[in-house]
């Protein structure tokens, strides 16, 4: 268990508002590392403005059964990956900034299920496009 868990001086990451206020703060964060922001803004050419709903809807859909998102996150990240390998590397720094984003301002059962989630999603993605 995280010592900050049930810490009362941060939220949990447990209505729309609290998630999309951990998404910007998590962009804020991996679109100022060199690494990963040419992959998201020059590789994928995302526009932040239009990313972040989706990503926000994203993770409602994830944590609290929300029903906005439609898309297959699978087929993205493999049309990315033809442009641009993704690897290990990459995923580790993605879920890095992820965790140091949610255990400085978040904390709580929501919070912590979002870091396992995390977790997760970035060891099946990194298999599913390089293999084991």
């Amino acid at each position: 268990m995280y010592a900050d868990q049930h810490n009362p001086d941060k939220p949990d990451l447990d209505s729309p508002e609290r998630i999309g206020h951990f998404v910007e703060a998590f962009y804020e964060r991996l679109l100022k590392d060199e690494t990963l922001a040419p992959i998201f803004l020059d590789v994928a050419a995302i526009d932040i403005h239009e990313h972040f709903p989706r990503i926000q809807a994203y993770w409602e859909k994830l944590l609290m059964g929300g029903q906005d998102y439609h898309r297959h996150t699978m087929n993205i990240h493999r049309a990315l990956y033809h442009k641009r390998p993704l690897t290990r590397a990459d995923f580790d720094l993605w879920l890095s900034y992820f965790t140091q984003t949610m255990d400085e301002k978040f904390a709580g059962p929501y919070a912590e299920r979002a870091k396992r989630i995390a977790a997760t999603i970035a060891d099946n993605m990194h298999r599913a496009l390089n293999g084991p």
